[in-house]
């Protein structure tokens, strides 16, 4: 089951079971030093490509680590897209400008939820 998916704007994905994603969140500091904004009800966010490389290089090694850094590197656009598939939240809070950013790019792309 997909717990946390990464996605580029043309719909490239990375995708991670509940272990990876606890896993790559406790190496990444919850990708804090990546985020360029996060909805503050789930774990969705948008990350800058570039700062995610860094901070993976930066971080203890993850099992993932390369994949999201082959995804990062060959992203058309400077950012990616996180989606929070375990979480049941419809982003109301999020009001910043990435908000709409990450619903433009995740529409159509986004993974299945996961039922409670």
């Amino acid at each position: 089951m997909v717990d946390l998916a990464f996605l580029d704007d043309e719909g490239a994905a990375v995708h991670l079971d509940a272990a990876e994603a606890a896993s790559l969140l406790t190496v990444t500091d919850g990708l804090d030093a990546a985020t360029t904004s996060a909805c503050p009800g789930c774990r969705s966010r948008v990350v800058s490509a570039v700062a995610l490389v860094d901070l993976l290089a930066g971080s203890a090694p993850h099992a993932r680590g390369g994949e999201l850094v082959d995804l990062a590197d060959e992203a058309p656009t400077l950012h990616l897209y996180v989606v929070d598939a375990a979480s049941r939240c419809r982003h109301r809070s999020w009001r910043d400008p990435g908000g709409e950013e990450w619903r433009e790019a995740t529409a159509s792309r986004q993974p299945s939820r996961r039922r409670p």
